[in-house]
């Protein structure tokens, strides 16, 4: 048995494959999907019908004559078959294209499509803006594939604060928009996610069909967070992307739009940081006066100055009361002086004093008349500095008794 090397088998296979008349210049039509205009001018991409693909290329010479084939076109195609060495795959080298109308798959599309306009699911107006500081990103995508790990890259690096939800969805295949809309349920009962981002990598339209299916769109729709969707390539797109808050045109791209890039936000943190400090700076100096106003207010209004108040104002009254009192007893005393002096004035002391006296017969009796006084009685005479007895003689003219 011959052992061949790699190129040894591949170069062996594209001989058979050359030496074959019928497929050295042959016909095929298909649907078109993948179609690239490369920056060489070589057109790339892959003719499809319901059971196969077949990947294509064209060269600049012919492909420049021609208009390139749209996404779902069905074409007809001349040419050969032979072996891409490198990639050790069989291709179709196409010199003529015939244009013969769209493709099946392509025609549904559109269909769906405008359906899906005429009844709102596009309008601008549903776009939910996405949060400026998503805490939580649900993502439903493929655990095994490679969109998930661009996405959890993308976000550990732009924003590594986020947690992310994975809701594990088939993405290809006929079993995948039934999985994919659980997975949107799975996240839509979920009450603490922030958005959703709904990916898969790049491949033919087939592969990325399930993104076309209404159940998704309408499941999409009905999410209660906004959705941002990466499927596919940046060429391609499918109806979940027209019903979506927010289309990206890769997983990693969906990644990127959904949260901020804490780099660039570093300078703006650090400015806040600053004028944050700088306003709690004045709000602490602010307070503190307050404090210190409030202060002098308690111990203007707290007890122990209320106190201080009485005690001095209960001072003020008893030095007011004892020079009140004092004033009464001055009133007093010049009235008692005064009243003093007037009893003085009329009393019989100050009569006496005077040069008058006071006469009383030794039974007490005073004498005011002359007749009161009988001859040979004894009288007392009372003057200002004592007292003597005198005798009543008899008048002038009139004899004694005696």
């Amino acid at each position: 048995m011959t052992v061949y090397s790699v190129i040894q088998l591949t170069r062996r296979i594209k001989a058979l494959l050359d030496e074959d008349s019928e497929l050295c210049d042959c016909l095929v039509e298909g649907e078109v999907s993948n179609s690239t205009l490369a920056r060489s001018g070589h057109l790339y991409f892959t003719l499809k019908d319901a059971q196969a693909e077949l990947r294509c290329v064209m060269w600049r010479a012919q492909a420049s004559r021609i208009r390139a084939p749209e996404q779902g076109e069905w074409v007809r195609a001349r040419g050969y078959v032979s072996v891409y060495e490198r990639g050790g795959a069989y291709q179709f080298y196409a010199s003529e294209l015939v244009t013969d109308g769209s493709g099946d798959l392509w025609r549904a599309f559109l269909a769906l499509r405008e359906r899906l306009r005429d009844e709102g699911l596009f309008d601008e107006a549903h776009k939910r803006p996405l949060p400026e500081w998503p805490r939580r990103i649900g993502v439903v995508t493929s655990p095994t594939g490679a969109a998930l790990q661009d996405i959890l890259r993308v976000l550990s690096g732009r924003f590594p604060l986020v947690e992310v939800a994975v809701a594990p969805a088939l993405v290809q295949g006929s079993e995948a928009p039934a999985a994919i809309c659980r997975a949107l349920a799975a996240c839509a009962a979920e009450d603490d996610l922030d958005l959703v981002i709904v990916a898969r990598g790049g491949g033919s339209i087939e592969d990325l069909w399930a993104f076309n299916d209404e159940a998704v769109a309408r499941a999409i729709y009905a999410c209660p967070v906004p959705v941002v969707t990466g499927v596919g390539h940046e060429t391609d797109f499918t109806i979940a992307d027209f019903v979506a808050d927010l289309r990206a045109p890769t997983p990693s791209a969906a990644a990127e739009l959904a949260v901020p890039d804490l780099g660039e936000l570093r300078p703006v943190i650090a400015g806040l940081a600053r004028a944050l400090s700088y306003h709690m700076s004045n709000l602490l100096a602010e307070r503190r006066s307050q404090l210190y106003s409030l202060q002098r207010a308690l111990r203007h209004l707290g007890p122990q100055s209320q106190l201080t108040n009485y005690r001095q104002h209960f001072d003020d009254l008893v030095i007011a009361l004892e020079r009140a009192m004092d004033r009464r007893l001055e009133k007093l005393e010049s009235r008692h002086a005064l009243a003093l002096a007037r009893l003085q004035a009329v009393s019989p002391q100050a009569t006496l004093a005077r040069g008058y006296a006071i006469v009383r017969r030794q039974d007490g009796q005073l004498v005011r008349r002359v007749a009161q006084a009988r001859p040979g009685e004894t009288l007392q005479v009372q003057v200002s500095d004592g007292q003597f007895a005198v005798g009543v003689l008899p008048a002038d003219g009139e004899e004694s008794d005696e």
